[in-house]
């Protein structure tokens, strides 16, 4: 009997030893006065620069409001009692700036909702006008914000259903907003949690093949069902800007609603059933139906059945008409895409897709536009003889650019670009577009001048540049470069018809803040004056590093020094090095340096550089790419090229005389966490890792994962392989992992830490598993995020920074 009773207390004392019952915590304040600051307001100018308007959020939400009721249906998460998504971000004030001149100041907008949760933000057709959400306790109003006036008004009572997002559409008077409103259809909710089920939930398959991602947040049941439908029911108002309003359209499952350019037309979807249990509601039956601005149908353009059964591949695509959207330089005219291959990427076919163009009243024959090479991707209307469209290869990481004559098809195409995606340095830049009359973007042309704004990424640094090409000689010549080598210029638009950039200039202490540049006068006029919040770490030494992988494949990485650290006495430190793998189909690209050291030094809440106010050399966002060239794949080398990455890191910065490589940890999430835990099982480089929100275990996700077409039936040794829940008994080096409890990433299920934290316990590891309340793939509570730096800062000063200093390891493949 003593026996047993002194067994039982010792299993209890295991079981109370292996939970640890702990509140939330703070970081030290180093890392506390880097985390607890006001953010700066996000910016939206007009297209005439007239006004500046500044919104305002704070940087974290609250455990509290992440806790709040949540359903989780058909891929959404929705808050049932106010209709909106539950993870959406709000603002909670409005300012404006008038830009006539410097000396404007910036005007508080009067009339605000008391505590405002601000969203769904959109410009009247004017831009003199934005309407946005605010949610209350009970829902969602639309408010109408009269930026001349600087003076917000709500517009309706808190009945708008912002579940389907999408909720509010300007009419194009600008006098009147089309709103999604609550159904009086709407029936109870079914309490899923204490329903008492009727029966089984049943699915079943006809012998089609149905290979799909593992998506999170889908219908699970019949009461999901009936749930998802009731909070996806909406009725259409047409609400004027005095208030008034009349019922548009009766009740039923709004998705989509887009005007047509010149206002006279609406192209609504909705969702249909039957409902999956297997994709999201974007893949459930849809029906897109065009309407006169009254309200009358016109015509139905397109009924999609449900989309389980793809082919296989990255690039496969349904068969039939997809892809509609409105030809933006013609008044009422759409245009959509139709697969030649059947929406099979393994079919070798001449062409992929072919787009047609349908015009008002939608009802005769389409006009056949171009045939494209790759799957069709996106199109930039001009004018009537001047459009272009892009399509891309996946597979081959392949774009072309065309530009055709959508008057004449007889006309032949030109290809104007023919490039591998992935290459930054060839990156000819976005086609510059304007404001029509219609208030549609299009091309910005000059008679047969177009423009191109490019990001400018160069062996030599990042130089952002506004191009002009020619459409008729192809030829190309360069407007405007940026010159700074000590700073970041973010060339955000270009207007062409005033010769004028609004561009954005940062350095690596100097908080990004906004200009208007006149090429013209070669004038730079500041706009905006936002000061640094990160004062302790504003003068820390900060560089871009360049290295080789052994096989001679060129790396790069941000390296930081630890605040007041001496490069003269080149003290041996700690270091945090921080990656995400990326695949790569040629070495070219892999080896191109796209970090740019001029920029602003930012510690979001994922970010290592907390750790330099700490003692930590920090290298971040190293290069960690994974290529497989021809036939070979990415994938079939992953361990051998993840732990090359990871040497060269490590003796780059060694070979720099600043760190103690005995002391070095790695962090990632989500695939970075993936890379983490292979490193630290096939690897002796690391004294420590932080894994945060990965997946361990590939065949729990069997039809492909990450940049993996394969699945575990064709690849199984890829598979077995890449996952670490495999190899949990080589795991001999300490590792900190955390997961969001609701993580809704695909594939990075909560489970996945849970199993592999078993794993790596049962076989003597040490670990520490830490999961968040309530929190998704990316953390937003601030006592999750303090808590997340306060787990980090005590994982890396015990095993790191304080690790007795040893011999060097200079191997390492295990």
């Amino acid at each position: 009997m003593k026996h047993f009773i002194y067994l039982a207390l010792l299993l209890f004392l295991v079981k109370v030893q292996a939970q640890e019952s702990l509140t939330y915590q703070k970081p030290s304040k180093e890392i506390l006065e880097l985390v607890d600051v006001p953010l700066a307001p996000f910016v939206i100018v007009d297209d005439n620069k007239d006004f500046m308007v500044l919104l305002y959020r704070d940087a974290f939400k609250s455990i509290e409001e992440i806790s709040q009721e949540e359903l989780r249906l058909g891929g959404l998460r929705i808050n049932p009692k106010t209709n909106i998504g539950s993870r959406v971000t709000y603002y909670n004030n409005l300012k404006i700036k008038p830009l006539i001149n410097n000396e404007s100041e910036v005007i508080q907008v009067s009339g605000l909702p008391q505590e405002p949760k601000l969203t769904n933000f959109s410009y009247s057709p004017d831009q003199k006008k934005i309407a946005c959400t605010n949610t209350t306790s009970s829902g969602v109003e639309v408010w109408v914000v009269d930026i001349l006036k600087q003076t917000a008004t709500k517009l309706t009572e808190p009945k708008v259903n912002s579940n389907l997002r999408n909720a509010i559409n300007w009419f194009e008077d600008g006098n009147a907003i089309l709103v999604k409103m609550i159904s009086p259809d709407r029936q109870e909710l079914i309490d899923t949690k204490n329903a008492v089920p009727t029966g089984p939930t049943i699915s079943v398959n006809d012998g089609k093949k149905a290979q799909n991602r593992t998506y999170q947040d889908l219908l699970k049941n019949k009461n999901d069902e009936h749930n998802f439908e009731q909070l996806a029911l909406s009725e259409l108002y047409k609400v004027s800007l005095d208030g008034t309003s009349e019922k548009w359209l009766d009740s039923d499952m709004y998705n989509s609603i887009r005007f047509s350019p010149d206002g006279e037309y609406v192209m609504v979807t909705t969702v249909e059933k039957p409902f999956s249990y297997l994709v999201p509601y974007r893949r459930f039956p849809s029906k897109t139906v065009i309407y006169s601005k009254d309200g009358q149908k016109v015509e139905t353009v397109i009924e999609v059945p449900l989309i389980e059964d793809l082919p296989k591949g990255f690039m496969a695509v349904r068969k039939g008409k997809r892809r509609f959207s409105w030809r933006n330089d013609m008044p009422a005219s759409l245009v959509y895409a139709e697969a030649l291959d059947g929406g099979d990427p393994e079919k070798e076919v001449v062409y992929r897709d072919e787009v047609f163009q349908l015009d008002a009243p939608f009802n005769g024959t389409p006009k056949s536009l171009l045939k494209t090479i790759n799957r069709y991707d996106s199109a930039v209307w001009g004018d009537e003889n001047t459009a272009l469209i892009i399509d891309y290869w996946w597979n081959t990481r392949n774009t072309k650019t065309y530009l055709f004559n959508p008057s004449d098809s007889s006309v032949e195409p030109k290809t104007l670009f023919d490039r591998n995606y992935q290459d930054r340095y060839s990156d000819p830049g976005d086609f510059v577009t304007k404001r029509n009359k219609m208030g549609s973007d299009v091309l910005a042309l000059k008679g047969r001048e177009a423009f191109l704004n490019g990001a400018g990424y160069s062996e030599k640094g990042q130089f952002p540049f506004i191009d002009k090409i020619n459409l008729k000689s192809l030829k190309t010549s360069r407007i405007y470069q940026s010159g700074y080598t000590d700073k970041l210029e973010s060339l955000t638009s270009y207007d062409v018809d005033k010769n004028e950039l609004l561009v954005r200039l940062e350095s690596p202490n100097e908080y990004p803040n906004y200009f208007i540049r006149d090429l013209k006068k070669n004038q730079l006029k500041q706009l905006t004056n936002f000061d640094n919040p990160f004062k302790s770490i504003q003068n820390i030494h900060k560089e871009v590093i360049t290295y080789k992988r052994d096989d001679g494949l060129d790396l790069s990485g941000t390296l930081y020094l630890p605040v007041g650290y001496n490069k003269e006495e080149k003290e041996k430190m700690p270091m945090i090095l921080w990656a995400y793998p990326r695949e790569f189909k040629d070495q070219s690209s892999a080896s191109q340096k796209t970090s740019n050291p001029n920029k602003f030094t930012f510690p979001y809440y994922g970010s290592p550089i907390y750790w330099v106010t700490k003692g930590f050399v920090v290298l971040d966002g190293a290069s960690f790419p994974i290529v497989g060239e021809g036939d070979d794949q990415p994938n079939d080398t992953f361990r051998t090229q993840l732990v090359a990455n990871a040497k060269a890191a490590i003796d780059a910065v060694d070979a720099l005389g600043y760190i103690d490589r005995t002391r070095v940890a790695v962090g990632g999430h989500s695939y970075g966490a993936f890379m983490v835990a292979n490193l630290l099982s096939h690897s002796d480089l690391f004294a420590a890792g932080i894994a945060r929100s990965g997946a361990y275990n590939r065949t729990l996700t069997p039809f492909g994962f990450q940049s993996e077409e394969r699945n575990y039936w064709e690849a199984p040794e890829i598979y077995y392989t890449m996952s670490p829940f495999m190899h949990a008994d080589k795991m001999k080096t300490p590792l900190l992992m955390t997961h969001g409890e609701a993580d809704n990433n695909s594939g990075t299920y909560p489970m996945q830490s849970i199993r592999y934290f078993n794993a790596l316990k049962g076989l003597g590891a040490q670990v520490r598993l830490v999961m968040l309340p309530n929190e998704s793939h990316g953390y937003r509570a601030k006592e999750s995020i303090l808590h997340l730096l306060w787990e980090q800062d005590q994982w890396l000063e015990k095993y790191v920074k304080n690790k007795p200093t040893g011999n060097d390891k200079k191997t390492e493949l295990k």
